[in-house]
Formats: structure tokens, sequence, C-alpha cells
């Protein structure tokens, strides 16, 4: 099975002030470590989807030379147009995939395990879309089926791709892996804080 990888890294991350792509954890810009874990599924390149904060974002990326930054000119309309972005620079690049993953540069706790029991339940159950499952929510990272690609590509610019997961789940050709901690995710400076002082006594445990 081959599997694309976008990671999303757009927003102006204006409820936290400052740009979370580039948030330090575990020394390394959370855009860095949204790359590294893709990396263990997909094949390259991974494309990154810019907006805000370009420049540095792309610096940063300059350590993972399998990832490809693609600016979306458009990134300030929403989500929908950096998925739309995504993916026609994925077409553009030409690589054979039967699957294309997308994640989010803010949920920390996304690790190599969760992805790679995405891919799992995609090739056993055969199902077109595959999500990750946190309370009653259906969402990313999320693995998608290439014959759904035009339904991402044709999401408007504020829409995410929330919709198309729950339309294939209300036809039953969605899957989920259950995945609690991805209920969490760095909007604000509180929730920054929050992950700051859990790192802190992860670290504290394990010395």
């Amino acid at each position: 099975m081959r599997v694309a990888a976008i990671v999303l890294a757009a927003g102006g991350s204006t409820r936290l002030g400052q740009p979370k792509q580039l948030l330090r954890s575990e020394d390394e810009p959370l855009v860095v470590r949204a790359v590294r874990a893709a990396e263990t599924v997909a094949s390259p390149p991974v494309i990154v989807v810019t907006g805000a904060e370009t420049h540095s974002i792309e610096a940063a990326l300059q350590a993972l030379p399998l990832a490809q930054a693609i600016f979306n000119p458009e990134w300030e309309t929403g989500m929908g147009s950096s998925i739309r972005t995504g993916i026609s620079a994925l077409l553009a690049v030409g690589t054979p995939f039967d699957a294309v993953l997308l994640l989010v540069c803010d949920q920390p706790l996304v690790r190599d395990p969760l992805l790679r029991q995405l891919c799992a339940a995609y090739r056993e159950t055969g199902k077109r879309v595959i999500a990750s499952e946190y309370g009653d929510t259906w969402g990313v990272p999320c693995l998608f089926d290439r014959t759904v690609l035009p339904e991402l590509a044709a999401l408007s610019g504020g829409s995410g791709a929330r919709s198309i997961i729950e339309a294939h789940r209300r036809a039953g050709d969605a899957a989920a892996v259950a995945f609690p901690s991805g209920a969490f995710d760095i909007d604000t400076t509180a929730d920054w804080e929050r992950w700051q002082q859990q790192s802190e006594r992860a670290r504290d445990q394990t010395l």
C-alpha cells in the first residue's frame, strides 16, 4: 500500500498570538514533529501547506529533505483552500499513491503508532475513509482513499475535511481508530501552557 501525506500548516494562530507551527516541543517545532510522524508511513515527499509565517516554516523544514513546502495564497479563507492546495501539489508531484494521510500541526500527541493503525485499518476494512476517533468526533489524522480526492478538492475555503468524513460515516464507508488524546490540540496560550506542564511531568517521571 502506497500512502501520501499532507500536513496542514497554513493557519494564522490568531487565538494563540504566535505561530503554533513553530512552537517547540521536545526541542523541535510542532510542524517538524508532524512531518517526522508522517514520514514513518508515507512515501516522499510529504506535502506541507504553508500560509502565515511561510518563510519561517520553510526554514524549519530545511532539516527534513523529504518535506516539500507549498504556499497557499488563499490561506486566510480557511482550511478547505489549504486542503485543495495540498492535493493539487500532490498530484503535480506524480508519485503513485493509493491513499492520502491528512494531518495538522496542533495535535502534539499524534505519534507514529497511530498513523500505522490508520494504515492497518485501511488495509483490513476496505473502507475509503479511516478517521481518528476522540469523544463523539471522527477527525484528523485521517486517511482517505485516492477516490475521495475529488470530494476534498471541492471543499470551500472555510470547510475542513470533517464534513466528508461524516458523509462517508453515514454511508457506512468509513471506519475509525480510537485516539482519545486527539481531543487535545493547541489553540490558546492556556493550551500551550498545559502541554508544557504535561511534558515536564512526563520528563520528570522518566528521570
